[in-house]
């Protein structure tokens, strides 16, 4: 039995409950999901951490990746970063308290990809372009800005991950 390639997610209609110009993130975001759980369905956890010609490792790309979904959504509800966040932000370079399986790792950025989608399935158009401020400077961007950057942030650690993961385990053949 011979199994049928999905177009792409962008191809693939209208997401219900998404307002149409916050369509392309969805898309964007579970596109990245699903690349993410196919490249690294069989990835060893011995090499989460390697860092091979010293870019960021597979690991870092996922712990990072939950953490900017989760603190632009803080930003776009107009809520300060908790005390968890900065915690885990601190230790998204190295990980030390974090999940440390592939597995573990794969499935919090799941989680994080779902809870953003529920965030553009509860934004209303109307409100993309009020002001929101960013980080400790209060830099300003918008609803439209935080949620385009979640996006976009995503698909270029996404990128960087799938490179680092098969050039990570080509160093083992």
């Amino acid at each position: 039995m011979s199994s049928v390639a999905l177009p792409e997610v962008w191809l693939r209609g209208p997401l219900p409950d998404v307002a149409p110009l916050l369509q392309p993130l969805a898309h964007a975001l579970l596109q990245a999901r699903d690349e993410v759980e196919t490249a690294l369905g069989h990835f060893p956890n011995e090499l989460l951490e390697a860092r091979p010609a010293g870019v960021a490792s597979v690991g870092f790309h996922l712990r990072h990746l939950a953490g900017v979904l989760d603190r632009m959504q803080a930003y776009a509800r107009q809520e300060p970063l908790t005390e968890a966040q900065f915690r885990y932000l601190a230790a998204e370079k190295d990980g030390p308290a974090l999940p440390n399986t592939t597995a573990e790792l794969v499935q919090r950025f799941q989680e994080a990809v779902d809870q953003m989608l529920t965030t553009l399935r509860t934004t209303s158009e109307a409100s993309l372009p009020e002001f929101r401020a960013v980080g400790r400077q209060q830099l300003p961007s918008t609803v439209m800005g935080l949620l385009v950057h979640a996006a976009e942030h995503t698909t270029r650690h996404v990128g960087q991950l799938l490179v680092t993961a098969r050039v990570a385990q080509a160093g083992l053949r």
